[in-house]
């Protein structure tokens, strides 16, 4: 099953649309590629796209962007100047089946694939590099806000919407210098 836009790809995708032109794009949790696809059109200088489900890979590779099967960072090199991940958020539900709960669940907190994704991320951004993550209301902050101030990294809202469960909100993540 690959995850199809919805809201938060929606909001995000109209930050990339921002941020993309000029630069060398890694696109985390590519699914569908519409992040990928929108930084392209905006003028991205190159796109990766990475996704952990083999049929989203395949999927990308069709549409004839640049796609590995890595989770999170483990098969990507080199180093980007945009850093695209809008992540499975939501605390686990038992009553979700598995497949489903793979595009959707951050674990059991759901910040647990949000905290991973930030512990490496530093290694793969470009100095003046940014990074674009969707974080939802209903996914724990504390221990990601924790792990932005000790990787000396700073957080800016750039866009936020409101929806009848949750907020969403995208972050601009940078070093700080």
């Amino acid at each position: 099953m690959i995850y199809r836009p919805r809201e938060d790809s929606h909001l995000i995708e109209k930050e990339v649309k921002k941020y993309a032109n000029g630069k060398k794009v890694l696109d985390v949790g590519s699914g569908s590629g519409i992040q990928a696809k929108a930084a392209l059109e905006s003028g991205a200088k190159s796109v990766l796209c990475v996704d952990i489900d083999y049929d989203a890979v395949n999927l990308l590779k069709k549409k004839g962007l640049d796609a590995i099967q890595s989770d999170l960072f483990k098969k990507v090199k080199g180093k980007f100047d945009l850093i695209i991940f809008n992540p499975p958020y939501l605390p686990y539900a038992k009553e979700e089946d598995d497949n489903s709960s793979l595009h959707t669940s951050g674990g059991k907190t759901g910040d647990e694939i949000i905290v991973k994704f930030l512990n490496n991320v530093k290694k793969y951004l470009n100095e003046n590099g940014k990074i674009l993550l969707v974080v939802s209301s209903l996914t724990p902050i504390s221990r990601i806000l924790n792990i932005l101030k000790n990787k000396k990294l700073h957080r800016k809202i750039i866009a936020q919407e409101r929806f009848f469960m949750e907020k969403l909100e995208v972050w601009e993540i940078m070093d700080k210098k």
